[in-house]
């Protein structure tokens, strides 16, 4: 072999040493940067793969009336049902799920629903029912050969205490929807968290909820359990216990003073916005929804012609009708459009171009000035200062000053904002002209004209307040769940302010007091226990022997504290039998609330009342 051939040789096997050198040396460099360089970043690549994590659903917090002894929310220990789609063999599915979902009293293809044939594969747990007893998961941990791939856990359930008492201001909860998830998923819901879906629950869902903690799990390649977890569980934080303003005790006497009638009733404080009760009649069992497989009796309930998932207090609106008269009261002696003292001639009967408006007393009431107009309801009075006085123009400017057409901003989910009218609201809506006696209409508060009970009570809490309201609230005090500790307390909050004199309200104030004393509720308003000053409402419906009843007060009268006074809004409906219940029930629930009674021990009381003044020959 010649010298050159040598040489080229040993170049080629240098060549092939160095390259193999190069290669263990990348490798070896490659090594140490995955084992010592960047350690700590694959490592936690490795956890997150080999981990699983599974909810630990945070109990939601208790809901309290005002006093704050008993819970009105509570939870009930309960259990959740999970299948493993993964762990079901082969063959087994239908007839694992036909008697599954016999014992759990679901239809199967509830289970299939939730349960497609896509997830055989799959090994992590998916819920199929909620709300077990442990009665039902001792049975099932007995068989559990017999059901292939079930599993459980810890799934607290709502107690609606007093079932329909409340149920409108507190609502229900349930299991959060695909829909609900996907919009909600950045907010740390996840597929199986409970979340408030009305009321209270829904409105403050972020205080009550709490934070829900994780289990770890090791798990393969096709997430089947393993080995003990790497990572240290996180446990759930307890949702916050709240407060409300509500008293259950008045809650209560309104709900059986309005009884079996569609209607709604709300009693606030007007120096703070406090919602004391908030009734709306007929209610429903919130107890009925914590599970989704109560779907029936959700579909039941919603189908249901007399509406009970309606809030009336907050959501329906009605005519106000006479009590509208209160707004009139005020326009008129803040423009001072007509003397106070000056007397109107009510005949029975208003003519107005080619239409006649009648008084609903129809042989007239005679010459009347403004105060007796208001406590005898004139209407051809309010008809003749609407339509020859004010105008519409001013008539829609103290409706908005009071707030009508706005929402009250309660702190409760659905609030109507009622119906405003005006001749461009008219052109607007009905493409139409607002004729001279849609005027005369809205003067006594018919017509376009639509209040909600939560909007009157805010427009006699302007009158109480001389020009203030406060915005009504629900929510009282946020409290830690361990320690009672208040961690948060609601302050009074203005919603407005007027411009109109004190001096206005002052006279609407006596002109109020003057309809329980002489006028329309003199009858009926009895009670001894407080001082009351109100408007009675009759508001027409379509109906030619039923109407709404309403009747809007406060009390006491004469008070030298503001923080003792209520508003009372008491609203029933032409739906029931018309016996002009409103003012009846009003008088019950005021007083039940300044005796401090039951609504037994008050019915007791008034019997007496009435026994005695027949007795004495006043009755």
């Amino acid at each position: 072999m010649r010298a050159d051939d040598t040489s080229l040789s040993k170049n080629r096997i240098y060549f092939f040493a160095a390259c193999i050198v190069a290669f263990f040396a990348v490798y070896l460099i490659h090594l140490f940067n995955l084992q010592v360089v960047n350690e700590e970043f694959y490592q936690e690549r490795a956890t997150q793969v080999t981990q699983r994590s599974v909810p630990i659903y945070a109990q939601r917090g208790e809901i309290f009336d005002r006093n704050y002894d008993t819970p009105v929310v509570s939870n009930i220990d309960s259990f959740a049902v999970d299948i493993i789609p993964g762990e079901i063999p082969a063959g087994e599915r239908e007839s694992i799920f036909r008697r599954l979902a016999e014992y759990l009293g679901l239809p199967p293809s509830e289970i299939n629903r939730k349960i497609p044939p896509s997830y055989s594969n799959l090994y992590q747990p998916i819920e199929i029912k909620s709300g077990i007893s442990l009665e039902t998961i001792t049975y099932l941990a007995e068989h559990l050969e017999d059901f292939p791939g079930l599993t459980w856990h810890s799934k607290p359930i709502r107690n609606y205490v007093e079932k329909e008492t409340l149920a409108h201001v507190l609502g229900y909860v349930g299991d959060i929807t695909r829909e609900e998830l996907q919009v909600l998923y950045n907010q740390g819901y996840s597929y199986g968290s409970v979340l408030g879906k009305s009321g209270i629950e829904k409105q403050y869902d972020f205080l009550l909820r709490g934070k829900d903690g994780k289990e770890f799990r090791t798990v393969d390649v096709r997430g089947r359990k393993v080995g003990d977890a790497l990572l240290e569980d996180e446990p759930p934080v307890l949702g916050s216990n709240i407060v409300l303003t509500i008293d259950r005790h008045i809650q209560r006497l309104c709900e059986k003073a309005l009884g079996q009638r569609s209607g709604a009733v709300v009693v606030t404080k007007p120096a703070t916005g406090e919602i004391l009760a908030l009734v709306s009649y007929p209610s429903f069992d919130p107890n009925l929804f914590y599970d989704t497989s109560s779907a029936e009796a959700f579909r039941h309930l919603s189908l249901n012609t007399q509406f009970p998932f309606l809030n009336r207090a907050i959501q329906s609106q009605y005519p106000p009708a006479s009590t509208y008269k209160i707004i009139m009261t005020t326009a008129i002696i803040e423009e001072e459009v007509i003397p106070l003292n000056k007397t109107i001639v009510c005949p029975g009967h208003f003519n107005y171009g080619d239409r006649v408006f009648r008084c609903h007393k129809l042989s007239g009431h005679g010459p009347l000035a403004l105060f007796s107009a208001l406590a005898e309801s004139c209407d051809v009075y309010y008809y003749t200062t609407g339509a020859e006085y004010l105008g519409v123009e001013r008539i829609v400017d103290f409706s908005r000053r009071y707030g009508l057409g706005e929402p009250s901003g309660i702190d409760i989910p659905g609030e109507s904002a009622g119906t405003l009218p005006s001749p461009s609201w008219v052109s607007k809506t009905y493409n139409s002209r607002w004729q001279g006696g849609d005027t005369v209409n809205m003067s006594i508060g018919q017509g376009y004209l639509g209040m909600t009970p939560i909007q009157m009570a805010n427009v006699v809490s302007m009158v109480v307040n001389e020009g203030t309201v406060y915005k009504p609230h629900i929510l009282k005090e946020v409290r830690d769940p361990v320690t009672g500790d208040i961690i948060e307390e609601i302050k009074p909050e203005v919603l407005s302010t007027s411009t109109i004199r004190p001096s206005t309200f002052r006279a609407v104030q006596k002109a109020m007091r003057q309809v329980i004393t002489e006028g329309t509720a003199r009858v009926v308003i009895t009670t001894d226990a407080t001082s009351v000053a109100g408007k009675t409402g009759t508001g027409e419906a379509g109906f030619d022997d039923r109407w709404h009843s309403w009747f809007a007060a406060y009390a006491p009268f004469e008070n030298s504290k503001p923080e003792d006074q209520i508003v009372l809004v008491v609203l029933v409906e032409a739906a029931n039998d018309w016996e002009w219940w409103g003012p009846k029930a009003a008088n019950i629930i005021l007083h039940g609330i300044f005796s401090r009674k039951t609504y037994e021990e008050v019915l007791g009381s008034l019997r007496t009342w009435y026994l005695r003044a027949e007795s004495r020959g006043e009755r």
